[in-house]
């Protein structure tokens, strides 16, 4: 299925002859070869386990699981703003660190389920919001601009920076240097298997198999010969299915406790879902958005009165411990009800042999799909439509447009260790703007303004 790469760099301190795995055992996994070959747990720089016994995936997980750019995401915007509480709020809402986890639990089951290694799925749904920047996709939307003339942001084309690159865990000598050559950063030094995994959107920007002008790509032209070692011998703009499991886990997820925070924020009122004004709001908001825009309406009506009818769907919520307690049994019931139709469907199309990498493509019922996309337009709404919230945005968005500009005029100054000397090391102006977009993507919210205070005096 695929080729042993040739390219990668050769690690720190490893012998020549160790450039790739000679056999299936010969680092640190016995992963059965019918499920993942020797291409699959390929690392860009060859290095030896410290551990033996550990499967590679395993070995995948544990970096994930103990690096920063994970920590970090504590700090990060899911919906609400860490730190921040709304009258009815009484507890932490879901940051980008516990979406993450959660996001984790239901891709590891799925996957294990449909016959996926478990610890390279979960390695994948922890890997997939790493790149994202402080204040969410506001945030995102800001650094975009900031970065239209060198190449843009996109918080999974940052990921995938993050995971090869920025994350320090491993370096090398830069082959292409003189003499010895200079150590460089290869990130996490993932499996070959793991970084597909963690790919959602394979292609560059502009690349979109479908629709050119899509915002959404998967990879920054400087970070292309990582990206095309990784995809050596994948079918063209395909995502391998463990990355479908992790994508669709990821929907399962947010659009679950999106839906389950605003109801306990108060911000939902879920006899509204009953009234037809409200209803057609909602509806409104899934169209284009979460649906293609020329999805029928009625098929949306009928999702969300399936989801209505169900016996512990939370009718009358009132925040008591009862009825908190059936909010969370609700909770497992949607992400049970998503998970095992993707299960079936698939399974009815596929058989019940294991399902890796490019044998399989995830099946999820359209129904499902459309009762999903429902519950994302219920909290985008009622949550994130709020007068409030838009009044925070603007203001997130001046922060992150004010402290690049800061930057630009400053640096070095004002970046990280890191980051400064990537900078001093940077060939021209568009690297030297990629490395300050780098140290913007890498603060949390409370960082971003922390640091755009001392470099603009603005509070």
């Amino acid at each position: 299925m695929e080729g042993t790469a040739s390219n990668a760099p050769q690690a720190e301190g490893t012998e020549p002859q160790a450039t790739a795995p000679s056999t299936q055992g010969a680092y640190e996994n016995n992963i059965a070869p019918d499920a993942y070959d020797e291409a699959a747990i390929e690392r860009w720089a060859p290095e030896p386990d410290k551990r033996p016994g550990r499967t590679a995936f395993q070995r995948d997980r544990a970096r994930v699981l103990h690096s920063a750019a994970l920590r970090r995401l504590a700090g990060k915007t899911q919906v609400v703003t860490p730190g921040t509480r709304s009258p009815a709020w009484d507890a932490s809402p879901r940051t980008r660190l516990t979406h993450s986890l959660e996001c984790a639990q239901v891709g590891r089951e799925l996957g294990a389920a449909l016959g996926c290694d478990p610890d390279l799925v979960e390695a994948a749904c922890l890997s997939h919001d790493l790149g994202h920047p402080p204040f969410g996709h506001n945030g995102e939307q800001a650094l975009n601009e900031f970065a239209e003339d060198c190449g843009g942001f996109e918080g999974n084309a940052q990921s995938l920076r993050l995971l090869a690159r920025i994350e320090p865990k491993r370096f090398v000598r830069d082959p292409a240097a003189s003499g010895e050559g200079r150590l460089v950063s290869v990130g996490l030094n993932l499996t070959r298997a793991a970084l597909d995994a963690a790919t959602k959107y394979p292609w560059p920007r502009g690349g979109h198999p479908t629709t050119p002008a899509s915002p959404k790509f998967g990879v920054y032209e400087d970070d292309r010969p990582v990206f095309d070692w990784i995809r050596k011998g994948a079918p063209e703009d395909r995502t391998c299915f463990e990355a479908q499991v992790m994508d669709w886990s990821d929907d399962v997820a947010y659009s679950v406790h999106d839906f389950e925070d605003g109801l306990h924020a108060g911000h939902i009122d879920p006899g509204a879902l009953h009234a037809e004004p409200e209803r057609q709001t909602v509806f409104a908001v899934a169209l284009g958005r979460y649906v293609p825009a020329d999805t029928d309406p009625a098929e949306l009506a009928e999702a969300l009165d399936r989801l209505l009818g169900q016996e512990w769907w939370p009718h009358g919520y009132d925040g008591t411990a009862l009825a908190q307690s059936r909010l969370k049994d609700a909770t497992s019931q949607l992400i049970g009800r998503f998970c095992l139709a993707a299960e079936g469907a698939t399974r009815s199309a596929y058989g019940s042999g294991r399902l890796t990498r490019y044998a399989a493509e995830l099946v999820v019922p359209r129904e499902a799909r459309l009762e999903c996309a429902v519950l994302k337009a219920v909290a985008d709404r009622y949550v994130m439509q709020r007068a409030e919230q838009e009044r925070l945005r603007a203001d997130q968005r001046i922060v992150v447009a004010e402290l690049a500009e800061a930057l630009t005029a400053r640096a070095p100054d004002g970046l990280e260790p890191q980051f400064r000397a990537l900078f001093d090391e940077a060939a021209d102006n568009r690297a030297r703007k990629r490395v300050i977009v780098d140290q913007i993507a890498s603060l949390t919210d409370a960082s971003a303004r922390t640091l755009h205070a001392r470099l603009t005096g603005h509070m």
